[in-house]
């Protein structure tokens, strides 16, 4: 679905953004770029979407060179959700999908009603202007802005930025069902646990270079120090002890009258990612 090779690009002579990015995206999967701010993800996203050009490198997205691919076919054939949402703030909602739904073929359109349903979106403010909406219902609005065109290939660029937990947990779900259908999902994001929880594989980059490339798994399997901590009880008094998760082969090594609970130390993608680049996210 996307192949990137050696992508470079400069927003002047001093100012090297990316340096020779590789990566590819398959058929269906759902891909983190993960990086914090000034890292080169937002540059790397509007090229894949052709906002930008002058890049180094070649780019292939559905098996074309965009060098040349920019057409209208192309993107029709895509869907991006901005970190802030693109719409326009004095029209309702309704006529901002309506306006956007108009570039789209109208067979491959999905009915907004049912969309913004999906999304739990509030039915009072269906015909009300965005500006009335709160930051929460309009990333649902641009949610559903991304969606109503059915697209192959979506880019998704934090996206739940202003969502409480539930929002969240929705968000996160529909995208699990446009994965499903088998749309491809771009995702740039700070949110590690929605990288975690969504993601097939994810990509690490700092300082416009990738560091790590693997699934979430593989990574945290990786650079796990695979000690388990042990809590539990022994004489009256509550104790507490970190052992090798291989030692537990021949039981547990030590006295005890009841455990508690057993945790493992497992590093989360956020502490890989200091690890592999001695920065944090945010």
């Amino acid at each position: 679905m996307i192949e990137v090779k050696d992508l470079t690009f400069s927003y002047g002579k001093d100012r090297q953004a990316l340096h020779g990015l590789n990566f590819t995206v398959g058929d269906g999967e759902i891909f983190g770029f993960l990086g914090p701010n000034g890292s080169g993800k937002s540059t790397t996203q509007k090229i894949l979407t052709g906002i930008l050009k002058g890049y180094g490198g070649k780019v292939s997205l559905f098996g074309q060179d965009i060098s040349f691919g920019h057409t209208q076919e192309f993107f029709q054939k895509i869907g991006v959700l901005f970190e802030f949402p693109y719409l326009y703030a004095n029209l309702s909602v309704l006529d901002n999908l309506r306006y956007f739904a108009s570039f789209y073929p109208k067979e491959q359109l999905r009915d907004a009603y049912e969309l913004l349903d999906d999304l739990e979106f509030k039915r009072d403010f269906f015909k009300k202007p965005v500006s009335s909406c709160s930051k929460g219902m309009r990333q649902r609005a641009s949610m559903a802005r991304a969606l109503i065109s059915n697209p192959k290939l979506l880019f998704l660029d934090e996206p739940t930025s202003g969502l409480d937990p539930a929002g969240a947990v929705l968000f996160r779900k529909i995208v699990e069902k446009e994965r499903k259908k088998g749309t491809t999902v771009f995702l740039t994001t700070h949110n590690m646990l929605d990288a975690d929880l969504l993601c097939d594989r994810v990509a690490f980059i700092s300082n416009g270079s990738i560091v790590a490339l693997d699934t979430p798994r593989n990574l945290k399997e990786l650079n796990s120090n695979h000690s388990i901590i042990i809590d539990y009880l022994y004489q009256g008094k509550r104790e507490e002890q970190t052992i090798e998760a291989r030692s537990l082969k021949a039981g547990i090594p030590f006295a005890y009258d009841e455990i508690i609970s057993i945790h493992s130390q497992e590093p989360t993608l956020e502490d890989i990612f200091i690890q592999y680049t001695g920065r944090r996210l945010s």
